[in-house]
């Protein structure tokens, strides 16, 4: 296996994929899948699937292939999805309130245990059954539980001052939904952009070009 630092960020961006394709196989009640058949579900090759695996090591035999289930795990394994992590939000705007909401952290391997705004108008709010603190809880709050990552969903504006203060508190990763680019202050930390124009931008140019291979 190669150190983590030496896997390229293509091969870790894919790694959810492979992930979420095997969930579901595995749902589906197959057992065993080879690298072609693997590789014609997901529209990338067999030796492309090849190449990634053998960074963690490889996987399957020759000749048969992978085994779903035991592939999945590893899959979750690598991912550290087996490992919660705490997470609070910041911002309980509309995005705020969809991503606390919506999306399910407890399968990611995250664990959302604290929603924050400065609008004293969501205090008390409940999303998910956790009350919306104000912003004048967090320190008092992350001193005492300690949180692993801070999901970021204010404006761009407000970011700088409050990774300043979650990075004082010692939180050290972000997924952050504002325009904010934090790694240029820190590049240390970890940190996932999402910005949700630039794949509607993408979609845009596609359209455009009547590329649908992307």
């Amino acid at each position: 296996m190669k150190n983590s630092k030496e896997i390229s960020a293509s091969v870790i961006s894919r790694l959810p994929r492979y992930y979420r394709f095997l969930c579901d196989l595995h749902s589906k009640g197959v057992i065993r899948v080879s690298s072609k058949e693997l590789a014609s579900i997901m529209g990338v090759t067999a030796s492309q699937i090849r190449q990634d695996f053998n960074c963690f090591g490889g996987f399957g035999q020759q000749g048969y292939g992978y085994q779903v289930e035991q592939l999945k795990n590893e899959m979750s394994e690598i991912l550290g999805l087996n490992e919660i992590k705490t997470a609070i939000l910041i911002g309980a705007g509309n995005l705020g309130r969809a991503v606390a909401s919506q999306l399910s952290f407890e399968d990611k391997g995250f664990k959302l245990v604290a929603i924050f705004d400065c609008d004293p108008l969501f205090k008390g709010m409940k999303i998910r059954d956790l009350p919306i603190k104000g912003d004048d809880e967090i320190e008092a709050f992350c001193n005492e539980a300690k949180p692993d990552m801070a999901v970021l969903c204010l404006p761009a504006d407000k970011a700088p001052e409050m990774v300043d203060e979650l990075i004082r508190l010692g939180i050290r990763s972000f997924w952050n939904f504002s325009h904010y680019d934090i790694h240029r202050k820190y590049p240390d930390v970890c940190v996932a952009n999402v910005h949700l124009s630039d794949s509607l931008m993408t979609l845009s140019y596609k359209i455009k070009n009547n590329d649908g291979n992307w």
